[in-house]
C-alpha cells in the first residue's frame, strides 16, 4: 500500500527523527569526512592511475577543486534552507515537485547503493590479500555480501549504536590512512626512486576521464547537506563543515595517492588495480605493512557502508514521504525506513554479486554527475537570486561536469561499452518510471479529491 504523509504530520515526523543541534561543526566534519573517506581511496587509485597514467595525484586534486565548485549551489542552499531533506529539498525548491526532483534524487539515492557495493567488492578484496586466493575468487561477492549484511544489522539497532560506530571508526580509518601515505613516503624516500610525475602515460582525454573516479571519492560530503536540520547553526556551519571535509579528503587522498606512486610503478599499480594500497605496502612495510593495510580497508569500508546505508535509508524515506517514489511493505512490520534499509541492502547485494569494480565505479560516477549537474542547473535557474549565488561560478560547476563526463563517456565507450548501455538504461528507466509514478498518483489524488 502506498505511504503519503500530510504536510503537518510530516514536521512533526522530522522534529521527532532529527533532533536540532545535536550535531556541532566537529561531529559534522567527522561525519562528513567518514563517508568521504572511505574504500573509495582503496578501490579508486589504481582506476584513476589507469585513465590519468603517472599524473594520478594530481588527479585527486583537480577532482578535488572541481568538487569545491560543486559544493557551491550544496552551501548556498544549505545555508539558506537547511533541512534534513538535503538533496531532495534542493531539487524541490529549484523544479518543484515534479520528475526531474523525484529522477535526480532517485539517481542520488542509486549512486550511494553503488557506493556501497563498490565498498563491499572492496573488502572482500582486500581480505583476500592476506591469503594466497585468487583474486577473481567468489570469496569476493560473498565477504562483499557479509559486510553488506553486518552494516544491516548496525543500522537496525538504530541511531546511537550507528553514530557511536562511525565516529570511533572514523577517526581510527583518517588517522590509519594518513598514517599510510606519510610512511609509504618515508621509506620510499629512504631506499627507491619515487614514480616520476612529470611523463603521463595517458592521453589529455584519459586524464580528464580519470576526475569523474576521482569526484566520486569526494561526493561523501553531500552527506553533510542531509543533515541540515541537525546541525548547530546550520545556515554558518554546513558550509563551513563542507569545506574542512573537503580540504581534509584532499590532504589524505594526495598523501595516499604520493605514497601508492613512490613505492610501485605505473605498470604495478594498474595490474593490482583493485587492491594498489595493500600493494604498495608490500615493498614499503613488508608483512606487516601488509596486515596493516588489509585492516585499514576492512575498518574503512565497514564504517563506510554503515554511514552510506545510515544515510541513503534516511534519503529514500523523506522521499517517501515527499510522495516522489512508491513504496510496497510487502508484509514487514516496523518504521518505514527498517523496511527501506532492507530494499538499499537487497539492491546492493545485487550489485556486488553481479559487477566488478571498474563497472560499478564507472555506473556511479555517470549517475552523479547527472544529478550533480541537474541541481546545478536548478540553483541557476530557478533559485540563484533567492540564495545570492554568483551565475558565474554556477556555470562553472556544470561546464565542469558536463566536460568530465563527456570524457568519462567517450573513455568507457571504446573500453567498456556494456556499462554505458547499462547506465542508459538506468537512466531511462529511472526518468520514465518517475513520470508514471507521478501521473498515476496525482491521477489518484484528483479522483480523491473528486471523490470527497
Amino acid at each position: 500500500m502506498g505511504t503519503s504523509i500530510g504536510a503537518g504530520q510530516k514536521e512533526d515526523k522530522m522534529k521527532n527523527e532529527y533532533k536540532a543541534d545535536s550535531l556541532s561543526l566537529t561531529g559534522t566534519v567527522s561525519l562528513g569526512t567518514g563517508v568521504m573517506i572511505g574504500a573509495g581511496i582503496f578501490a579508486l587509485t589504481g582506476q584513476v592511475a589507469e585513465l590519468a597514467g603517472n599524473l594520478f595525484p594530481l588527479a585527486f586534486f583537480v577532482g578535488a577543486v572541481i568538487t569545491g565548485f560543486s559544493a557551491y549551489s550544496y552551501i548556498k542552499m544549505s545555508n539558506a534552507y537547511p533541512s534534513a531533506g538535503g538533496i531532495a529539498m534542493i531539487l524541490e525548491k529549484a523544479y518543484g515537485r515534479g520528475t526531474v526532483t523525484g529522477a535526480c534524487a532517485i539517481l542520488m539515492a542509486l549512486s550511494m547503493v553503488i557506493s556501497e557495493s563498490l565498498v563491499a567488492r572492496t573488502f572482500g578484496t582486500y581480505t583476500l590479500q592476506l591469503f594466497d586466493i585468487d583474486r577473481n575468487s567468489l570469496l569476493v561477492p560473498a565477504l562483499g555480501v557479509g559486510l553488506l549484511v553486518f552494516a544491516f544489522i548496525i543500522n537496525v539497532s538504530g541511531n546511537r549504536v550507528v553514530g557511536t560506530f562511525s565516529f570511533l571508526l572514523a577517526v581510527a580509518k583518517i588517522l590509519g590512512i594518513a598514517t599510510f601515505g606519510v610512511i609509504s613516503l618515508w621509506v620510499a624516500g629512504e631506499v627507491s626512486e619515487p614514480v616520476a610525475l612529470g611523463n603521463a602515460d595517458s592521453s589529455p582525454m584519459g586524464f580528464v576521464a580519470a576526475l569523474a573516479l576521482t569526484i566520486l571519492a569526494y561526493k561523501g560530503f553531500t552527506t553533510i547537506t542531509n543533515s541540515g536540520s541537525e546541525v548547530v547553526d546550520p545556515h554558518r556551519n554546513v558550509g563551513r563543515a563542507i569545506i574542512i571535509s573537503i580540504a581534509i579528503c584532499t590532504v589524505v587522498y594526495m598523501l595516499v595517492a604520493f605514497g601508492v606512486g613512490a613505492n610501485l610503478t605505473l605498470q604495478e599499480i594498474v595490474a593490482a588495480k583493485d587492491f594498489s594500497l595493500a600493494e604498495a605496502s608490500r615493498p614499503a612495510l613488508g608483512d606487516y605493512g601488509l596486515w596493516f593495510t588489509v585492516a585499514l580497508a576492512i575498518v574503512a569500508t565497514a564504517s563506510g557502508v554503515v554511514a552510506s546505508m545510515f544515510a541513503v535509508s534516511r534519503m529514500l524515506t523523506m522521499l517517501t514521504e515527499m510522495s516522489l517514489i512508491p513504496h510496497r511493505h510487502f508484509g514487514m512490520t516496523g518504521a518505514l525506513q527498517k523496511h527501506l534499509l532492507v530494499y538499499t541492502v537487497v539492491i546492493a547485494i545485487a550489485l556486488t554479486v553481479f559487477f566488478d569494480l571498474s563497472r560499478i565505479a564507472a555506473l556511479g560516477a555517470i549517475f552523479y554527475l547527472v544529478m550533480d549537474i541537474g541541481i546545478h542547473w536548478g540553483v541557476f535557474r530557478y533559485m540563484r537570486k533567492d540564495v545570492g549565488a554568483n551565475p558565474l561560478i554556477l556555470i562553472t560547476a556544470i561546464g565542469l561536469d558536463t566536460v568530465v563526463l563527456g570524457a568519462f563517456l567517450a573513455i568507457k565507450a571504446n573500453s567498456d561499452p556494456t556499462i554505458i548501455i547499462v547506465a542508459a538504461i538506468g537512466l531511462v528507466l529511472v526518468f520514465s518510471g518517475e513520470w508514471l509514478f507521478l501521473r498515476s498518483h496525482s491521477q489518484s489524488d484528483d479522483e480523491t479529491s473528486h471523490h470527497h
